[in-house]
């Protein structure tokens, strides 16, 4: 056997070579979670793995969010405004903590009061309020973040605004709504409507959905599964909105017409934070579903367009 011939060029270190870091770890990790879509793996005991979550938890709890947001409306207004914030404190740390992910860090403190006093100042104050409220928690947020470091400071201060404009000021227009006398079954109408068009997708898209609406941001969602939701959401807006409000059947349908795009903008838009940000949920707070963000992403955006058709066409009663 011949010897090696020495050429004088540097060999490589096989263990260099093989030498994993932490950080190639991490974007390894994130790279895999981007390009899977945060789908998880399929398993014997979830009941709908083409959907992406286990169908009884899923149902669930969300059963169990909805009485306790059903007990709030009629007990007394002011349950449910509590409720409403707290459910955008915890959306807002869940997005905090997300951002965190990709080294995005917003002034915690001014972004938290902001999620805890924004929407009871809605509720009390109006819409007008409600602007004031938000205008100064940016205010807040840049004075915060503008003691110390200038490192990554524009980028925090933006991800302080995005995360008071997404969670506490979109929670508010559910606090405008639930205000009038009939404000209970205005959020009744909001959230089936609205849970409509959730329902009508799922269930459309896992039987029939074949064409995916927005392959790179959410793979599993199909433009069969938004036909579903069009459908679902038209009717229960036009029933709705007749029944519980006597109003005019074609208001519920206008108004099903524009939550099924304001609901389905909402659910891509979160899932591309999280495909950004290379995470598969806020958090795991929830069972069957993540974390709570991850169930409010339709309503939130689908809030402030359902009090902007009713306050208008639908008469208090």
């Amino acid at each position: 056997m011949s010897e090696p011939v020495d050429t004088g060029a540097p060999q490589p270190d096989p263990a260099a070579a093989t030498a994993v870091t932490p950080e190639a770890t991490r974007r390894s990790t994130r790279g895999s979670t981007r390009a899977a879509g945060g789908a998880p793996a399929t398993s014997p005991h979830n009941p709908t793995p083409r959907a992406g979550r286990n169908l009884y938890a899923a149902v669930g709890v969300g059963v169990f969010l909805g009485a306790v947001v059903l007990a709030s409306l009629f007990i007394r207004k002011e349950a449910f405004v509590v409720v409403a914030t707290v459910a955008a404190v915890v959306a807002t740390w869940e997005l905090l903590r997300a951002m965190a992910e990709g080294d995005i860090h917003p002034p915690v403190v001014p972004t938290f009061v902001g999620a805890a006093v924004i929407p009871p100042v809605a509720y009390a104050f109006g819409p007008e309020a409600l602007a004031s409220a938000v205008a100064l928690t940016f205010v807040a947020i840049l004075v915060w973040r503008s003691i110390g470091s200038t490192r990554d400071a524009a980028r925090d201060i933006a991800g302080g605004f995005f995360t008071t404009l997404y969670v506490p000021s979109l929670v508010s227009f559910a606090i405008l709504l639930v205000s009038p006398d009939d404000g209970p079954s205005r959020i009744v109408v909001f959230i089936l409507t609205t849970i409509c068009s959730d329902i009508g997708g799922y269930a459309v898209g896992v039987l029939f959905g074949k064409h995916p609406m927005a392959p790179t941001v959410s793979p599993k969602k199909s433009w069969e599964g938004f036909a579903g939701s069009v459908v679902s959401c038209v009717l229960a807006g036009s029933l709705a909105v007749h029944f519980l409000l006597d109003g005019r059947w074609w208001v519920g349908a206008l108004m099903g017409c524009c939550v099924v795009v304001a609901a389905t903008i909402g659910d891509l838009c979160e899932s591309m934070i999280k495909r950004d940000l290379g995470i598969k949920d806020m958090s795991n707070l929830i069972p069957g579903h993540g974390g709570l963000m991850d169930r409010l992403d339709s309503l939130v955006i689908a809030a402030p367009v359902t009090w902007a058709i009713l306050t208008p066409f639908v008469s208090v009663h």
